[in-house]
């Protein structure tokens, strides 16, 4: 294979899976990244079902003890909140499968939406609230890392 090709293959492979890949988002816009301390942040649930629909023993797994990698879905009305909490020790991917949702974070000035087909990354040192400002139900699913009880 030529050169020529070979880049054009690998062009061709990156586009695809870029294309493929879905969009990484909860980062904070450009700029608005600093401090927010959440003062009054809801600290109650509202509108919210949680439901844990796969976990796996990590010990057993993979030798680490105690800890669960777990998947929940949670379903947010309109209207409906998640309450201020924080992933110290609890790393977290959420995916938005569909809905709109706004979150308030401990690193930024300003809400982040996040639409259908983003992933959030969450980790140690996030404080944050969701709450769904919309007409329609979110519906998002959370993998996560934490410590049996």
């Amino acid at each position: 294979m030529s050169k020529l090709n070979r880049a054009f293959a690998l062009v061709l492979a990156t586009t695809a899976a870029a294309v493929a890949s879905p969009a990484l988002a909860g980062d904070c816009p450009t700029g608005q990244e600093r401090a927010n301390p959440l003062a009054n942040a809801p600290t109650m649930p509202k509108g919210v079902t949680d439901t844990v629909i796969g976990s796996i023993d990590l010990g057993s797994e993979i030798g680490v003890r105690g800890r669960l990698l777990r998947t929940r879905r949670l379903v947010i009305e309109p209207g409906g909140i998640v309450p201020m909490h924080n992933h110290a020790g609890r790393p977290a991917l959420i995916v938005t499968v569909s809905g709109q949702v706004t979150e308030h974070r401990s690193t930024c000035a300003v809400g982040i939406v996040h639409r259908a087909g983003d992933i959030s990354r969450e980790a140690d040192g996030i404080s944050h609230w969701w709450i769904n400002e919309g007409r329609e139900p979110v519906v998002l699913l959370s993998s996560d890392v934490f410590e049996m009880p």
